[in-house]
């Protein structure tokens, strides 16, 4: 990523335009430190005018994508809850594909969150390895079988290709910009003074955990249920009981739909909470484990090391955000 100052930030309908802000304005907030533009920014679309983005923001374009002098073009995320909703976009956006598809090797393609999907059906991901957000990584693969999925990773950065995943994915992205051409104090100072969440990457096991990633409503009521709850109560026939359904029931659905058993998956969600605090807060792991419900301190101790290999004071040293 030595090359990239002209980036253009590309609108499309129904793109959630929240990243590219927030990206324009690390970019920007990256010019003012080093006193010189060094990354120009502009909006870009099929065709320059107003386009209609997510949740009614419209935003102007000032150049079409195809005629825009570009070193790179940031494709951001849609919304969507469900694979099948992807398929639908891409169906609808089989010009904008061709376009991304007929730039020049030259021109770098960046995407995080569901933006990837377009990326991945121009075809310029092909024969290279990208990440996507988890629950489309089966889609994805089956979908896509040229591309060297690696879905375990946050973010993949090739020579002229980047993904990231997840809703944030825009921040390793401009992370790993800032920090190749510009330095890495640079972008902790950014992060540090823009007060920008969670700069640093997540531990493997809690990727893709956040109630906000989750597609399925189903999956949605159970992560909001398991994280209200204490610890030590959770059982799969209080859940099931809860829900609505019989426990092979909720079983069946909750492997089909997050891909994991039901006490596996609520375990994680509680680790999770923990992993938050671990980082964002100096509580001691006693106080956190009495505030989760955990049976004790040890038992959180115990279950959290399974999964993450680390101690609670070893992921706090490693990954605080304090």
């Amino acid at each position: 990523m030595t090359d990239f100052t002209r980036i253009g930030l590309l609108l499309y309908p129904g793109c959630m335009p929240a990243g590219l802000l927030a990206f324009a304005d690390l970019l920007h907030a990256a010019n003012r430190r080093l006193g010189r533009s060094r990354f120009q920014v502009r909006y870009v679309a099929l065709r320059a005018g107003p386009v209609d983005c997510a949740h009614g923001v419209t935003l102007a374009a000032t150049d079409a994508l195809g005629d825009a002098l570009l070193d790179a073009v940031l494709v951001p995320g849609f919304w969507a809850e469900s694979p099948a909703q992807v398929d639908e976009l891409l169906l609808t956006q089989t010009e904008l594909i061709a376009v991304l598809a007929s730039r020049g090797r030259r021109c770098g393609l960046w995407s995080y969150c569901t933006g990837v999907a377009l990326l991945a059906a121009s075809g310029r991901l092909d024969g290279q390895s990208a990440t996507v957000t988890w629950w489309l990584a089966e889609r994805m693969r089956q979908r896509f079988a040229k591309v060297h999925w690696q879905s375990e990773q946050s973010g993949v950065f090739n020579d002229r290709t980047a993904t990231a995943s997840g809703v944030n994915g825009y921040l390793p992205i401009a992370q790993h910009l800032i920090e190749q051409i510009v330095d890495a104090e640079t972008f902790r100072d950014l992060a540090r003074l823009m007060v920008l969440p969670r700069p640093a990457l997540a531990h493997p096991a809690f990727q893709g955990v956040s109630l906000m990633e989750q597609s399925s409503t189903l999956v949605r009521r159970l992560h909001a249920l398991v994280e209200g709850l204490p610890a030590e109560r959770i059982t799969v026939s209080m859940l099931a009981s809860r829900l609505g359904m019989t426990e092979r029931t909720l079983a069946r659905r909750v492997r089909d739909e997050a891909g994991q058993a039901v006490a596996a998956y609520a375990r994680r969600i509680k680790l999770n909470q923990a992993s938050e605090r671990l980082t964002l807060t100096s509580a001691p792991v006693t106080t956190i484990s009495l505030e989760l419900g955990f049976s004790s301190d040890s038992n959180l101790r115990r279950m959290f090391k399974a999964v993450t290999g680390l101690t609670p004071a070893e992921y706090r040293q490693r990954f605080s955000r304090l």
